[in-house]
């Protein structure tokens, strides 16, 4: 699969029939909200957790050097904290364009603190796209993190601001914080 999966994504769900969609950030989505939403609230989801494994060639880093920013990798086991945005479909157009980078929609139940659910759509990058860089030790992926820049800013300011984002949710994600903490010695 390509880089770009802005005209995939545009195929794979049918959103004209809803009023509004519930988006599950993880990443950026948490703390960069540069989109409109109607509602958001503090959401997981089941089966999935956050790594630093995908390649940024368009934000946080460039075709050359890319940067490392998160992604979902299947785990049953694993229970993935973040924040969930209720938005018209019109947003997609634009989100799109912003996670197109190789993160695929696909629709995915969020559970709220409140004990409710409801189905939403999240983007994820695998194995199968072009920007994919894969797992590494924490210590590594910092060392990454650490030299990477690109046009939304250094890599290094995209990782402490995810783990000050979660931190302000009361959440802890051991991935994050172990590279937080390798890029806090810098």
């Amino acid at each position: 699969m390509s880089h770009d999966t802005t005209a995939t994504n545009r195929t794979r769900q049918n959103l004209g029939n809803h009023a509004s969609i519930w988006l599950f950030g993880y990443g950026s989505l948490i703390y960069k909200t540069d989109f409109p939403f109607l509602e958001s609230r503090p959401a997981r989801i089941r089966g999935w957790k956050r790594r630093f494994w995908q390649g940024s060639h368009d934000h946080r880093g460039t075709p050359d050097s890319p940067g490392r920013v998160a992604t979902l990798v299947a785990d049953e086991a694993a229970v993935c904290s973040g924040m969930a945005y209720r938005v018209e479909p019109k947003v997609f157009e634009q989100l799109d364009v912003r996670e197109k980078n190789g993160y695929l929609r696909h629709v995915q139940t969020l559970e709220f603190a409140d004990g409710s659910s409801a189905e939403g759509l999240v983007y994820i990058a695998d194995e199968t796209n072009a920007a994919w860089l894969g797992p590494a030790t924490e210590q590594a992926i910092a060392e990454h993190v650490a030299h990477a820049s690109g046009p939304s800013g250094s890599n290094r300011e995209y990782v402490l601001r995810l783990a000050c984002a979660l931190q302000d949710l009361g959440e802890d994600d051991p991935h994050v914080s172990a590279i937080a903490r390798h890029l806090g010695t810098r």
